[in-house]
C-alpha cells in the first residue's frame, strides 16, 4: 500500500502575537487526496504548538513516500489502539 507525505511551505500566527515560518517541511499524509487545511493541522499537530490563530501552507506538493512517524499523523503509534 503506499504512503504519501506533504511538502510544503508554512506560515503560523499566534494569538499572544508572534509567528513561525517554515520551508519545504514534511507531514504524513492519510491519503494522496487531502485540503490545505487538514496539511495545516496535521503540521500544527506535529510540532505541538499552542496558542494557535492560523496555520496557512503553500507550495503544496504531496510524494509518495513512506511515512516517518508525523505526530498526530496516520502513522503516530500513539493513535493506535493498544493491542494492536
Amino acid at each position: 500500500m503506499s504512503q504519501y507525505r506533504a511538502v510544503f511551505d508554512a506560515i503560523v500566527t499566534f494569538s499572544n502575537e508572534g509567528g513561525l515560518q517554515a520551508q519545504r517541511f514534511r507531514v504524513d499524509l492519510p491519503s494522496a487526496e487531502v485540503s490545505d487545511e487538514v496539511i495545516a493541522e496535521l503540521f500544527v499537530t506535529s510540532l505541538d504548538l499552542l496558542m494557535v490563530e492560523s496555520a496557512q501552507v503553500s507550495d503544496v506538493e504531496i510524494i509518495e513516500e513512506p511515512h516517518k512517524g508525523t505526530r498526530g499523523g496516520p502513522s503516530d503509534p500513539r493513535l493506535r489502539p493498544s493491542g494492536l
